[in-house]
């Protein structure tokens, strides 16, 4: 597919400007400015000129016409209210069986208890953004999955949830006093480099003490993209499903634990109550469907016969 213009019905139903991005209602500044960062270099003509790839066309046009204004939107504040004051209308108006009835994926959120729905939303909503470009001929379905589950979250939570709140410090800040070194000292000081693996690891360990679900999900997924090797992101990150009863997501991230680390501790604790045998391994490629679309899919079609299609 390879076009100068968008089909007219793509502009006209794909008005929901967090479904283009492919992230949440309730995303932050950075996520927001993060998503936009990483489809600019994924939709770049460059990148579709050296490959000769048929599709430049229409990447152009979708980053132009839908990815730039949507972005536009929620880079404001006051405009990112305005937004999902529309879209909370638009769910006002649908009926709740009407969006259950357009995914299988909405149904099950709509039946899950609210602390639940909060952590498979924003997994289902990464999962659907890995998705949504990889392949331009299917942009225009997976965004309406997710314009539909944005929609279904709206639904289930009250409008205070979006109203600006203070940014609250998660690690304490702590204060540093200046230090005289000699000449021969400063000679000797090497730069320290900042490992921000680190840093989302930390925040994800308040977020756990807090019950912030959702968020320290996000910070070990951003954790573990830095340091793809580190046990402990994944012990912590299999907890976290456990607590939420996603108890097969739970034995995926043990099991990557235990294979990086058998002696991790903390993946030690649930494998007996994931039913994880002594050097039971992990399929690379079931680490990769973890993450993916089709993996979250597979959970509903095996469990009801139901199938989205994306």
């Amino acid at each position: 597919m390879s076009q100068t213009f968008l089909p007219p019905k793509w502009l006209e139903q794909l008005c929901d400007p967090y479904a283009v991005l492919g992230i949440s209602v309730i995303a932050d500044d950075r996520q927001i400015f993060k998503r936009y960062h990483t489809l600019a270099k994924l939709l770049h003509p460059d990148r579709y000129s050296k490959s000769c790839n048929p599709d430049q066309e229409l990447a152009t046009a979708i980053f132009s016409r839908l990815i730039n204004p949507a972005y536009e939107q929620l880079k404001h504040r006051h405009k990112r209210l305005i937004a999902i004051a529309m879209l909370r209308s638009d769910a006002r108006v649908l009926e709740q069986k009407a969006l259950s009835s357009q995914s299988a994926i909405a149904q099950e959120i709509m039946e899950m208890s609210t602390p639940q729905a909060e952590l498979f939303y924003e997994e289902a909503i990464a999962c659907y953004a890995e998705a949504q470009y990889k392949s331009l001929a299917q942009f225009y379905q997976v965004t309406q999955q997710i314009s539909i589950l944005n929609l279904v979250y709206l639904r289930l939570h009250k409008p205070d949830l979006f109203l600006p709140q203070k940014a609250v410090r998660i690690i304490p800040e702590v204060e540093v006093k200046p230090v005289k070194l000699t000449l021969s000292e400063q000679t000797d000081i090497k730069p320290v480099l900042t490992n921000y693996a680190q840093r989302h690891y930390q925040r994800a360990i308040e977020y756990v003490r807090l019950a912030k679900w959702a968020l320290a999900v996000q910070e070990l997924r951003d954790a573990i993209k830095l340091e793809p090797n580190n046990s402990d992101y994944y012990a912590l990150l299999g907890s976290v499903h456990f607590q939420q009863k996603f108890l097969g997501m739970a034995r995926v991230y043990i099991c990557q634990a235990l294979k990086l680390n058998p002696q991790n501790s903390l993946a030690l604790k649930y494998a007996p109550k994931l039913k994880i045998q002594p050097g039971e391994n992990t399929n690379p490629k079931s680490m990769a469907k973890a993450m993916s679309i089709a993996a979250l899919l597979s959970r509903f079609t095996k469990r009801k016969g139901s199938q989205v299609k994306c």
